[in-house]
């Protein structure tokens, strides 16, 4: 059964700006988000993509997308990845922790991805691990990180 975020990606992507539209939605729900302005571009159940625009808002002091920017786009694509994927009447998740490696400048806008293998059986109190990988607009990866889900069962 699709997870009620996954209902609502679906009936907002046919929209004109849809994607957009419900992009602000999920920024709304978790207000942080907002600072890096994401779009999320594909959403289905254990797959997501989302952008984050290049500007100078989300920069360090040598110009290129903070650490903290990326981490922030990687938790974004786990959380709501995960929230799709997991029978929200009988389950719940939190993020537990994260490990990430930069492996190149991040300089350019960014395209992250992230995948969960499906089908599988839920459990109560389990860990989930998320990996996001993160690519420039040159297709070259620049950042990957593995988010710690905890899912339990709703009491």
């Amino acid at each position: 059964m699709a997870a009620s975020l996954l209902k609502t990606y679906k009936k907002f992507k046919w929209l004109p700006f849809g994607n957009w539209l419900f992009s602000k939605a999920v920024c709304n729900r978790a207000p942080y988000f907002g600072t890096i302005k994401p779009k999320i571009t594909h959403l289905s159940e254990g797959r997501i993509t989302a952008q984050m625009p290049n500007r100078k808002a989300v920069h360090n002091h040598i110009g290129t997308v903070h650490a903290i920017a990326q981490c922030n786009l990687a938790e974004l694509c786990a959380g709501v990845v995960t929230d799709a994927s997991i029978p929200s009447k009988t389950h719940r998740w939190i993020p537990k922790g994260m490990t990430v490696q930069y492996l190149k400048k991040a300089d350019t806008e960014l395209r992250a991805e992230a995948t969960i293998s499906l089908p599988r059986q839920w459990q109560d109190k389990e860990e989930l691990i998320v990996p996001v990988e993160v690519f420039n607009s040159d297709g070259v990866k620049v950042f990957h990180a593995d988010v710690t889900m905890y899912i339990s069962a709703k009491k």
